[in-house]
């Protein structure tokens, strides 16, 4: 029988090629092509509560496309950035047909629908994912990073930047030095449906013991794992008290709270 790896991350897959993989990552179109792009044989994800567009199972079609087994879990049944806990407590809430074809079933536990995966076909790794995800401006003297991922941060080249990302709200395996990998002036992140144990928020509170803004967009107003989206469509549904300290309230427009964050900082000499 195949290897089952978790990892907590669709990011790091260096290992995963060949491997069945339980992921605490979102199920969005970005990840789909990081799985394919590191050849697993199958991939079970969260759904972040599918959200716009039913982005948070987006990354389905994708792996389908690429010949890759895949499934998401629900996102009240398991911490999303947490793989031993979708493992353990993961309930499936969707399917690609190539797992379905391997008797992966909705709501299934993810640890039967990982053993049933093991039966899945090895396909070729064939997409490139590291293009296009990751994008600058300059609103008046403040940086602008928009991001497909939380992963594209870059540590000190990006302090004092807004950062803008298309990634879930959580915590990677419960560690807050995931939270945010740059000093930066603010980070936004898209709130997954929350979830079970407020996953899906849990970098708030971590960056707020940093000193660092940080706020989640409502997951049905953007398009998880679409960083440009986050900007553009996203509404803020929480915040914690370094944001909020800045103006950010629930129901504003993230793109809002960043401009008058840029006005502010144009005025001071």
């Amino acid at each position: 029988m195949h290897d089952i790896v978790l990892a907590h991350t669709a990011t790091k897959l260096a290992d995963a090629r060949g491997r069945v993989v339980v992921c605490g990552s979102h199920g969005g179109a970005y990840v789909g092509l990081l799985a394919a792009e590191a050849g697993v044989r199958a991939i079970l994800l969260n759904d972040a509560g599918g959200g716009r567009e039913g982005a948070g199972t987006g990354g389905l079609a994708v792996c389908e496309r690429y010949g890759i087994a895949a499934a998401t879990a629900h996102h009240t049944s398991c911490r999303i950035g947490n793989a031993q806990d979708t493992m353990a407590r993961g309930v499936v809430s969707a399917v690609n047909a190539a797992a379905a074809a391997c008797g992966v079933t909705l709501a299934m536990p993810v640890a039967q629908a990982a053993q049933r995966l093991a039966a899945a076909p090895l396909a070729a790794p064939t997409a490139h994912a590291g293009t296009e995800h990751r994008s600058e401006a300059v609103l008046g003297a403040v940086r602008l990073l928009i991001l497909d991922s939380n992963g594209l941060v870059r540590p000190g080249e990006d302090d004092g930047a807004i950062i803008v990302t298309g990634s879930h709200g959580g915590l990677v395996g419960d560690d807050p030095a995931s939270a945010g990998r740059a000093q930066a002036r603010l980070f936004a992140f898209n709130d997954a449906g929350v979830g079970i144990d407020d996953a899906g928020i849990s970098r708030l509170p971590a960056l707020e013991a940093r000193g660092i803004p940080a706020v989640c967009v409502d997951y049905l107003s953007a398009r998880i794992g679409d960083g440009r989206s986050t900007y553009e469509d996203g509404r803020i549904s929480h915040a914690n008290a370094a944001a909020a300290r800045l103006g950010a309230r629930p129901g504003q427009e993230l793109r809002v709270l960043i401009e008058e964050m840029a006005a502010r900082a144009a005025d001071r000499p």
